[in-house]
């Protein structure tokens, strides 16, 4: 079907049928503006600091070892309202003007297993009693993604797990999707070491919702080459959803959740004003790669700080074949975030920053005229700015909570072109200039329990304009619209939890006229339902047995619909497809988790059907020399299992291991879908310090990856192979700071291999050996 016929059969609204859950819904809205908004949110989130007669009460306590010697330095935090502290000499705490309410209490220290506790406070003070237990786990025991509240890993029915500081620290990438992807059932779709997509069970890019704090990351990693446009070292902690969750968060969350939290603002809790100093510095051998994070933070009174900034720079990648030209990149992140602690509540006000230069490996080789080892391009140049507002408000039985985000995306790919350069060396020239900004707002009411129900009322809004430029428009100019309610009840009763939710989207997106992409101006409106309902059975404290089924949706990209143009870097000319509806997907899982003080473990099932799959497939036509794929779709099966154990045999040495393999079919073919991820097996070991397990590492894992035998006509085979790591680390007290030694070595024997889900596999290897060393301390 040729360009003009699509096109033709699109000039009106298009209509879904109602069994499928999608309906045409006029919203009658008009365009967000953006004074009216920021004035708005900013009206409800300063209600957090306003003074009041609310009743307050401080949380005080003390944190001991299992032999009852006080512990320093743990951190401490009631969870719901971003209150934090730590202890000090005497392992004592303070949290003061806490509203009256029901609280998590999370108490964590490094080389111990945290602990936490449900708090009700009246209105009077609360003393608590912690004790930790020595342990070599990296556990973060409490997520917010799988609910929109504080919730249990063990009590929820989503499968959720989360990556703490300390790991995040040793998993040391500019890219988000390397950071998490030694987590089970998650990959990533490369593009070289420095550009990745997370692959959650088979599903990747727009099917895998990235949130900052709760808040949609709104880019353009949708398309082959991008990654989502964030630094996981600005981040507290990760928390992964491995499933669909539309019903919290609407389009896009079909196969997964990444949320990337960062670190709550200081709170000086009623005592002395403070100001700490940390750095970080690293360095790798692979591809001379070299960066360094500064940071302080500090609190007087009720207001807290922080300011981050983060510098990377690398040169191109090595393989145990040699160079790959064009490989390196520069990067400079940071944030800075100011916080008031009310008697009411709290508000935040923060700005991020992720941008800079990523330089892409072209698929045909150099460009005419250009010699290899040269710059040849193409190269990415990304610039992500995002100014967020975050706030609760507590108010008798009700937790309010709002978060508001403008986030402006600039993405612009040059290239080297011989021509303009009239015999001299390459000029530099723009394919491409896009510019997405985006005004987001979640409001939500957290209820205290009503005999044995809590829950959330939520309502989300979203007004979107992407702006194409430079010589060639990808996309045309758009503007999206959107609105969302959504109710999310949890009941437990003995041994048992049930959740149950629904949610309902109306969207709309306006697309304006363009020549060059031969496009009429366009129209979509869309109303879409999801839901869930889970449970969880714990016959036993330390096992639960849990079962979810959620329906999720996504909306067609501004790519698949209307794209019409080069794609360079893959040696293709991608076609979209007017008339895509969007994709529906149900999925049902089943999962056993077990947590003791020595052996913690899952081992989980599932599988996920979507109707209307969109996928891209090659055509017999050719444009620009390039063959044309076209944006097409059908219905898709994924059936998939994944497990993960940690067993610490003795106080010195522990063992880990994760498994995850997925099966996806095309039904309406009976062909494997593309890039499915083949099986993957990692096991590793730790040795550590006796008397202080955080004190002093020795590690080594071995991962394998098998062949994929299950081959989409699209794909390039890949072998199998098996990868070797080793790592070490010391931390140890200096002038009253904590020094922090890290050693890892990546493909420890500069094995050749080639991943399958590398988008570099047809033309080049994999990195071989990687030795990274970093420091960091903080006050």
């Amino acid at each position: 079907m040729g360009w003009s016929r699509r096109h033709a059969s699109n000039r009106a609204t298009p209509r879904v049928d109602l069994d499928e859950m999608t309906t045409p819904y006029p919203l009658r809205t008009r365009t967000v503006h953006v004074s009216s908004f920021l004035l708005a949110t900013f009206a409800v989130l300063g209600l957090t600091s306003l003074p009041g007669r609310l009743a307050a009460q401080a949380i005080r306590g003390q944190v001991r070892d299992s032999a009852g010697a006080p512990i320093a330095t743990a951190r401490v935090a009631v969870v719901e309202l971003s209150r934090t502290t730590t202890t000090d000499t005497a392992g004592r705490f303070t949290i003061t003007a806490v509203p009256a309410g029901q609280y998590t209490l999370l108490v964590r220290k490094d080389g111990y297993a945290p602990s936490t506790q449900m708090l009700r406070t009246t209105g009077i003070d609360t003393t608590v009693a912690v004790v930790l237990s020595p342990s070599a786990f990296q556990l973060e025991p409490v997520t917010v993604t799988a609910t929109r509240s504080p919730s249990l890993e063990m009590t929820s029915p989503l499968a959720a797990s989360a990556l703490t500081s300390v790991q995040l620290r040793r998993n040391e990438s500019v890219s988000l999707a390397h950071a998490i992807s030694s987590l089970a059932g998650v990959r990533t779709l490369s593009t070289g070491a420095q550009i990745g997509k997370p692959v959650i069970r088979g599903l990747s890019g727009p099917r895998v919702l990235v949130l900052s704090d709760g808040s949609r990351l709104e880019d353009y990693s949708w398309s082959d080459e991008d990654g989502p446009s964030i630094d996981a070292r600005l981040a507290d902690r990760v928390e992964v959803i491995r499933g669909p969750a539309s019903v919290l968060y609407g389009s896009d969350a079909l196969g997964g959740v990444v949320n990337v939290i960062p670190a709550p603002v200081p709170d000086a809790n009623g005592g002395a004003g403070f100001v700490h100093t940390g750095y970080e510095a690293y360095g790798a051998t692979n591809n001379a790669e070299f960066g360094g994070i500064l940071r302080a933070e500090g609190a007087t009174g009720e207001v807290g700080w922080r300011v981050v900034g983060i510098g990377r720079h690398a040169a191109s990648l090595h393989t145990p074949n040699g160079e790959l030209d064009n490989t390196g990149y520069f990067a400079l992140n940071g944030e800075a975030a100011v916080g008031v602690h009310g008697r009411r509540g709290d508000f935040n006000l923060r700005y991020a920053r992720y941008g800079g230069e990523f330089k892409l490996l072209e698929a045909g080789g150099p460009p005419p005229g250009v010699t290899a080892g040269q710059d040849q391009g193409p190269e990415r140049r990304l610039g992500d700015d995002r100014v967020q507002a975050t706030g609760n408000y507590v108010t008798g039985p009700v937790r309010f909570e709002a978060h508001a985000q403008w986030e402006r995306h600039s993405l612009i790919e040059v290239s080297d072109d011989s021509s303009l350069a009239a015999g001299g060396p390459p000029v530099e020239s723009t394919s491409f200039d896009l510019l997405l900004n985006t005004l987001s707002l979640d409001l939500l009411a957290h209820h205290a329990p009503i005999g044995p129900l809590k829950g959330t009322i939520g309502v989300s809004g979203m007004h979107e304009i992407n702006d194409t430029r430079g010589p060639i428009p990808l996309v045309p100019d758009a503007r999206v619209n959107a609105g969302a309610l959504f109710v999310l009840e949890q009941a437990s009763t003995g041994p048992v939890t049930l959740l149950a939710g629904g949610r309902v989207d109306v969207r709309r997106l306006n697309a304006d006229a363009n020549t060059t992409l031969a496009l009429a101006a366009q129209q979509r409106d869309y109303t879409a339902y999801s839901g869930d309902v889970g449970v969880v059975v714990r016959p036993l404290p330390a096992l639960a047995f849990a079962a979810n089924v959620g329906r999720a949706w996504r909306a067609p990209t501004l790519f698949e619909l209307f794209s019409n143009g080069p794609q360079l870097g893959e040696a293709r000319y991608d076609l979209g497809d007017p008339t895509l509806v969007p994709e529906l997907g149900t999925s049902i899982d089943a999962s056993i988790r077990w947590e003791t003080g020595r052996v913690r473990g899952s081992l989980a099932g599932y599988t996920n059907l979507v109707n209307h799959f969109i996928y891209i497939t090659p055509t017999a036509q050719f444009r620009d020399s390039l063959r044309v794929y076209d944006y097409v779709q059908a219905s898709a099966r994924l059936i998939g299992a994944e497990a993960s154990l940690e067993v610490e045999a003795t106080r010195m040495l522990a063992f880990h291991a994760t498994a995850d393999a997925v099966r996806g079919t095309n039904r309406d073919t009976d062909v494997p879908l593309p890039l499915m991820p083949p099986p993957r097996l990692t096991v590793g070991a730790e040795v550590h310090s006796g008397a202080d397990p955080a004190a002093a590492r020795v590690g080594a894992s071995v991962q394998m990856v098998a062949r994929q035998t299950r081959l989409n006509p699209m794909d390039v085979p890949t072998n199998g192979y098996a990868l070797l790591a080793l790592s070490a680390g010391l931390t140890h007290r200096l002038g009253g700071r904590d020094f922090h030694f890290d050693l890892d070595v990546h493909n420890a024997l500069n094995t050749k291999y080639t991943s399958f889900l590398s988008r570099y596999k047809e033309f080049a290897l994999n990195p071989g050996r990687n030795i990274i060393f970093r420091i960091s301390t903080a006050d």
